[in-house]
């Protein structure tokens, strides 16, 4: 039982990959397929099937089909590195895209992209829509790598790319993203598709809904900074590191170093403070040495006593 409750269990990484499988569904299958608005990858090449199908192949199924052979193939150049976390991941999520837009047999009642909320944001406030499918789709994909899954398609192409080519992770997804969404702009323009809105304009919609979920799922993966880590160089450093340790309950390192400028040895204290207290350890140090050269940088996560951990 405490296994199974223990954040390092991988039946805690499952629950999250299939609850960022869902996000991520909501966020493509209710907000952006009819709004034509495509994100890249695998789940645009299988919204532009749909569309090219004149919606008769569900895109959670046209998902599914398309990254079977992409896993098959990961598998087989990668070995295990996509193993059943990535298969959980685009199964799950095409599950979901299906069931919530109604294409499973028995439950086409719920078409959530039917109600009246994302019918009147489609009419009325469209930029908020795809604003929303990006944020969903965002977090979505950033809670399943935060949990070390992924969910196949285009992250298998640019891994093999890499090892066979040498071609960076980044430039190969960035390559495919772009093709999809030109792709789709193309089959959007051809099926003369796009009745309120250009094919073009619809295009750049899909570039701001890949710029907003990718920075998305940077602050999922490395989360918001909340603590800064300070650089003091000051001659009065002992007096310093003594208002650090007793007023704000922080620990302080030394570091020995040399000040080629006035030629001078001098220790430089480093210590993390929250961002509620950076500006209260900024100016104690100004009290003390209103010369003291001071050095601020962002921090991620710190794990030790007084800082909590991220997830």
């Amino acid at each position: 039982m405490v296994e199974i409750i223990n954040k390092k269990s991988p039946i805690v990484d499952y629950i999250a990959i299939v609850i960022g499988s869902m996000i991520m569904a909501l966020g493509i299958g209710v907000f952006l397929v009819d709004a034509k608005v495509v994100p890249g990858g695998v789940s645009g090449l299988a919204m532009s099937v749909h569309y090219l199908s004149n919606n008769s192949i569900p895109v959670g199924l046209s998902i599914w089909i398309l990254n079977v052979p992409l896993y098959l193939w990961g598998v087989k150049e990668l070995g295990s590195r996509f193993g059943w976390r990535t298969f959980i991941g685009f199964s799950t999520n095409s599950l979901f895209i299906d069931l919530f837009r109604g294409e499973i047999p028995g439950l086409k009642f719920i078409k959530l992209q039917e109600t009246q909320a994302i019918v009147d944001l489609h009419q009325n406030d469209f930029l908020f829509l795809v604003l929303i499918g990006a944020v969903l789709l965002g977090l979505g994909l950033g809670i399943i790598f935060k949990f070390k899954g992924s969910t196949a398609g285009s992250d298998i192409v640019a891994a093999i790319m890499q090892k066979r080519y040498g071609v960076k992770p980044g430039q190969a997804i960035m390559f495919t993203d772009f093709f999809v969404i030109a792709l789709a702009g193309f089959i959007i323009q051809f099926k003369d598709l796009a009745v309120d809105r250009p094919a073009f304009s619809l295009t750049l919609y899909a570039l701001f809904l890949l710029f907003i979920s990718s920075k998305l799922i940077d602050v999922i993966i490395d989360g918001f900074d909340y603590a800064r880590m300070a650089y003091i160089i000051s001659d009065k450093y002992k007096q310093i590191s003594e208002v650090i340790m007793n007023d704000l309950s922080r620990g302080v390192t030394a570091i020995n170093s040399h000040g080629l400028y006035r030629n001078v040895n001098r220790e430089v204290i480093i210590t993390v403070v929250t961002l509620k207290e950076l500006g209260v350890l900024q100016e104690k140090v100004k009290e003390i040495d209103p010369d003291a050269f001071i050095i601020v940088t962002n921090v991620h996560e710190v794990l030790g006593q007084g800082f909590r951990r991220r997830i």
